[in-house]
């Protein structure tokens, strides 16, 4: 056993090499725009949620960023039908392609809306070996009818740290939202229209630091562990 682990008996040192910097600091750098998924929490004709998220599109666009916005118009509730309905093949497929996603929804008694949670829970922790979302960034937005509050976003960061996603440390919350669109849907000029371009920004620069050592960042020991336990376990099985 290496001097390093010497008081470490639990550890198989052999899956916990030394940290490459190579791989964190100067990796194969991808060359395409960066691609992010934007859902929104409300089926509204007048949607303040989809309106925000469209502005945010806007503003990933004009950054180098291609988008793609889920319309969530006919997507069932969970376990109401099977996975292979339309709308969640559409769903799963953009949440795949996607590298850095936006979720903007109002605020309905204290939380998230319906519309919103079922997206998000239509979207798996893992497809075979493919965790969907690890590894990818995520920003948090949400409307309000009155005054501001941050309970959504809130609870919806939760939900990105539990489906391993990397959320950004800022958000937007905006207040009064009839007020701050104008009739085309477009967000009137205002410090929420601001904060709003702050957290594109953010994502934008998160999502362009990380997604090419993603794959790195979540190589976790103790799957690496439970991998090389499951190859053992098929070496075993066919040697019998």
């Amino acid at each position: 056993m290496s001097e390093p682990f010497a008081d470490l008996p639990q550890l198989d040192p052999a899956l916990l090499p030394p940290i490459d910097p190579a791989r964190l600091f100067a990796p194969v750098r991808a060359t395409h725009p960066p691609r992010f998924l934007l859902l929104y929490g409300s089926l509204r004709q007048r949607s303040y949620s989809r309106y925000v998220a469209e502005e945010a599109a806007r503003l990933l666009r004009a950054l180098g960023g291609e988008t793609r916005l889920f319309d969530p118009t006919g997507l069932p509730l969970v376990d109401e039908v099977h996975h292979e309905h339309p709308k969640v093949r559409e769903l799963l497929a953009l949440v795949q392609w996607a590298e850095g996603m936006v979720w903007s929804t109002p605020e309905r008694h204290g939380a998230m809306t319906g519309v919103m949670k079922t997206q998000i829970d239509w979207i798996p922790l893992s497809l075979g070996a493919v965790r969907p979302t690890q590894g990818k960034t995520l920003a948090l937005m949400q409307v309000c009818g009155g005054s501001q509050s941050f309970n959504a976003v809130n609870q919806m960061r939760l939900l990105g740290r539990w489906m391993r996603m990397f959320t950004i440390p800022n958000q937007s919350s905006i207040a009064k939202a009839h007020q701050a669109f104008d009739e085309a849907g477009r967000m009137r000029p205002s410090p929420y229209y601001e904060r709003v371009v702050d957290v594109v920004e953010e994502l934008m620069k998160f999502t362009l630091l990380l997604r090419d050592v993603a794959p790195y960042l979540v190589d976790r020991y103790s799957e690496r562990r439970e991998s090389a336990q499951d190859l053992s376990r098929r070496m075993q099985q066919s040697s019998l």
